[in-house]
């Protein structure tokens, strides 16, 4: 485990940023360097490439509040994703542009809270036993630019996620220092970005069993580092195999409370079809819906894009990167003639269930086209869905992608 930089508790950040350059498909990093802006396979899909603080050129979606992709070929260059490339999603516009990381605190309360106390970062960093876990942290909306009808929202493709390693504070430790009465039911969080207009106040609750489940993490560092300040500096939550809307950044206060909380970010928003699948038949309204929760199985080709090129008659080795929601990825199978055949990739290493796992397999393609899929399962079976699933939201989309590369 890496010690965390004293030197760099205390920073100040202004949002802003000129434009540089960056990529977006199989090119190499010469390549990369080159570009201002990429052209993505979506309604809209030109977007320009902008170096925010403390990140490398990403793709920008909006400015404020900053929406910023990952361009995919990142994935490619190692299961951990780096901080500076590492995917921004803000709800609101009030964010923070200045934090002193040593005067920081977080309030514990709550009507369920039997002793309230207020938790410096000195504390959280000394009182404490650190934990160390790789995780994957991505927006319930990743991929909902691909959704078919399009639906509304933040109109992302396959960017919206990252695999970090974090350190910090079981959320459980901190929790029983509050002393919680028998009656606590749910435990909210909220942090330093405020709300300018709609949608007030982003808070968002757990329920008490999974708040305690020692997996819950209080998280000061990521990557050896100290959050960059646009994925939460000093401290965020971290929901190890839950999407990105529980990871509050900026963390600021916890309740315990004794009932379900109902605000704006868990009801209406971020809720999906409540039946098994999380959806309806395209362009219908869900009878009854939940709260968003885990990841579904998801799983990419990472090492070449959809209408390569590649050499006939030469051995083509591909990769991928494959993940769920914390049991774990048990097997990977591959095709190269759009699903009518398939074969067992080979697995990597596991960092972790709830991190990327990469695969590879290889194949010598003959001359013409070659539809490449490659689909997961989970050691629960769990596996993704061969056509793609709807919903209005554009949440938890998991088809099983198509690559198609032409050999000459």
């Amino acid at each position: 485990m890496t010690d965390l930089p004293r030197n760099r508790l205390r920073r100040r950040l202004v949002v802003g940023g000129g434009i540089a350059a960056t990529g977006l498909g199989a090119f190499s990093r010469a390549a990369r360097a080159q570009r201002t802006s990429v052209d993505l396979p979506v309604v809209n899909g030109h977007r320009e490439l902008v170096a925010f603080p403390e990140k490398r050129p990403l793709i920008v979606l909006t400015t404020r509040p900053p929406q910023l992709e990952t361009p995919f070929e990142v994935f490619n260059d190692g299961l951990i994703t780096p901080n500076d490339a590492f995917f921004v999603r803000y709800h609101n516009a009030g964010i923070p542009t200045s934090i002193d990381g040593d005067r920081h605190v977080i309030k514990i309360g709550g009507n369920a809270a039997g002793k309230p106390f207020v938790l410096t970062m000195a504390d959280l960093r000394t009182q404490y036993k650190p934990v160390e876990l790789v995780a994957v942290n991505q927006c319930s909306g990743n991929s909902r630019a691909l959704f078919n009808p399009r639906v509304t929202g933040g109109q992302l493709t396959n960017g919206a996620m990252g695999n970090a390693r974090w350190v910090g504070v079981p959320l459980k430790d901190i929790l029983v220092r509050a002393e919680l009465k028998d009656s606590a039911r749910q435990v909210t969080f909220d942090g330093l970005d405020l709300a300018l207009m709609g949608g007030g106040d982003f808070v968002k609750a757990l329920d008490i069993a999974q708040a305690m489940n020692g997996e819950v993490m209080i998280a000061y560092q990521m990557n050896g580092a100290d959050l960059p300040m646009l994925n939460g500096y000093p401290v965020r939550l971290v929901v190890p195999g839950y999407y990105g809307t529980y990871w509050v950044k900026h963390l600021s206060e916890i309740q315990v409370i004794d009932q379900v909380f109902d605000g704006f970010w868990m009801k209406p928003a971020y809720r999906v079809p409540d039946n098994a699948c999380a959806c309806v038949e395209p362009g219908t309204a869900p009878a009854a819906t939940r709260p968003i929760g885990r990841f579904n199985v998801r799983s990419f080709i990472t090492s070449i894009g959809d209408g390569a090129r590649v050499a006939a008659g030469s051995p083509l080795a591909v990769r991928g990167i494959a993940f769920d929601g914390g049991q774990g990825i048990r097997e990977v199978a591959y095709s190269t003639d759009g699903g009518q055949s398939w074969r067992e990739a080979t697995l990597g290493q596991e960092l972790g269930r709830f991190s990327f796992r990469e695969f590879t397999f290889g194949f010598t393609p003959q001359a013409g086209g070659h539809d490449l899929r490659v689909r997961a399962f989970n050691r629960s079976g769990e596996s993704q869905s061969m056509q793609a699933l709807w919903q209005p939201a554009g949440y938890m989309r998991n088809v099983v992608e198509s690559v198609k590369v032409t050999a000459i």
